[in-house]
């Protein structure tokens, strides 16, 4: 790795002025993306501002609204423990990753990172939730922009994402199994104005809502509203793991068996 300096401010507002004090600095959640790239020589920060002190970011409360309101430097494992009013979220934190990622990753990093075959971003399309930062709030809808990009502007930290709490929902993973990671993921969730479907780890473009099924869905809501329905694989991911028709046919797969866990 190359050398650099590592900061562990004690607040948001100290966390974000080391931020802006260079422009090469970078933050620094769980690590668990970001420490590999700098083993690689694929990123070269002068200083990491570590969120891993900063307690105000961390923790699983409950909103007035009746949302579950989840600290941007909580861990996975947290996640799995403490969100047991949104149960399908709690479920997806519990089976991303090992024990040691769950233990040092965090949603803020994940969300942040918006790598396309990770758990969360499909969670949070799919759930209408509302990223917070140090500086605004932004809608899910509007976050996600494509593999590995967001909304986020240079410095901004994710201090908070609520999550709106569906009628019924489940998260259904086909895993790699050798990074955990999801070949292909679908997270549908079922609200009174209707029923979201977000799917991670298929498309170049990220994570992404497939407006079709989510229609037959709001309809519907059973595995055989999808019969007929599929997706096009000439957008999909195409690698030594899977062709985009196969991921493609995942997705529908995976859709209902969402769908009927959900029940």
């Amino acid at each position: 790795m190359y050398n650099f300096d590592v900061v562990k401010p004690a607040r948001i507002a100290d966390a974000v002025k080391e931020l802006s004090d260079s422009s090469e600095s970078q933050p620094l959640g769980g690590g668990q993306t970001l420490i590999p790239t700098l083993k690689q020589r694929l990123a070269s920060p002068e200083k990491l501002v570590s969120l891993a002190g900063i307690d105000e970011m961390k923790g699983v409360c409950k909103g007035e609204d009746g949302s579950v309101c989840i600290g941007g430097a909580t861990t996975h494992a947290t996640v799995a423990a403490e969100a047991g009013d949104y149960p399908a979220l709690a479920a997806t934190a519990a089976h991303i990753g090992d024990p040691a990622v769950r233990n040092r990753g965090t949603i803020g990093g994940s969300l942040a990172n918006n790598d396309p075959s990770a758990c969360y971003p499909a969670a949070a399309l799919a759930s209408g939730a509302i990223i917070k930062t140090n500086a605004r709030e932004i809608a899910a809808d509007d976050y996600f922009q494509g593999m590995f990009t967001t909304a986020l502007d240079e410095g901004e930290i994710i201090t908070e994402v609520r999550f709106p709490v569906p009628e019924a929902a489940n998260y259904q993973k086909f895993v790699q199994p050798a990074s955990r990671f999801a070949l292909v993921g679908v997270f549908v969730a079922k609200y009174g104005g209707g029923v979201r479907v977000a799917i991670t780890g298929a498309s170049n473009d990220g994570v992404f809502r497939w407006a079709e099924a989510e229609a037959a869905l709001s309809t519907n809501f059973s595995a055989s509203a999808l019969d007929g329905l599929s997706l096009s694989g000439d957008d999909m991911i195409s690698d030594l793991h899977g062709t985009g028709a196969y991921r493609a046919h995942l997705c529908a797969v995976m859709t209902k068996r969402a769908v009927t866990a959900a029940g």
